[in-house]
């Protein structure tokens, strides 16, 4: 299963990825916003075989994709979808240092709400961000989504609570639809 956009292709996770994804997942600038890392190596295989796993899946519940540059084939980062019942997804992304501000997530984000949406027939699909990610948050605002709250210190993790904002948006909303 494999989702292609413009300039990306967002396909499954394979065993050979390793390196690639381990050197942004490892990176701790990269996940200083995120619920996990910095990875060990041994994190970042865990993370490889839950992908595989979550392929045999049936029905299939997630989704966590390898995002590759078309022009290149270089592993550049990756994006997943969860979903939940009743008709719900929740969609992250997170991309190797070197590729922020490019665009390649919002265009990953927009895929994944297509697919969720279109192949899935998702009503709603969220995501969050911690507060001080603003290139996340603007990527979530850029694709339609709109803001929701703010949670307040409602995750714990590497030693301390952590708030989130949370966005959503509806399948009548998704301008994607059309285009």
């Amino acid at each position: 299963m494999q989702l292609e956009t413009e300039r990306l292709l967002i396909r499954e996770v394979k065993a050979q990825d390793f390196e690639a994804i381990h050197a942004y997942a490892s990176d701790p600038n990269v996940v200083r916003y995120m619920i996990w890392g910095p990875n060990s190596e041994q994190d970042t295989q865990d993370h490889i075989q839950r992908c595989l796993n979550m392929q045999l899946q049936i029905p299939r519940a997630g989704y966590e994709w390898a995002v590759v540059l078309k022009q290149t084939g270089r592993l550049i980062g990756g994006c997943g979808l969860h979903v939940e019942q009743p008709l719900q997804a929740e969609l992250g992304y997170c991309f190797h240092a070197d590729y922020w501000g490019q665009g390649y997530a919002f265009e990953a984000a927009t895929a994944l709400l297509k697919f969720g949406f279109g192949e899935l027939g998702l009503h709603r699909m969220y995501a969050t961000c911690r507060p001080a990610n603003i290139g996340s948050e603007k990527v979530m605002q850029k694709a339609g989504m709109k803001y929701e709250g703010h949670l307040r210190e409602h995750m714990w993790h590497k030693g301390q609570w952590h708030d989130s904002y949370l966005y959503s948006i509806l399948k009548h909303e998704f301008k994607g639809m059309t285009g």
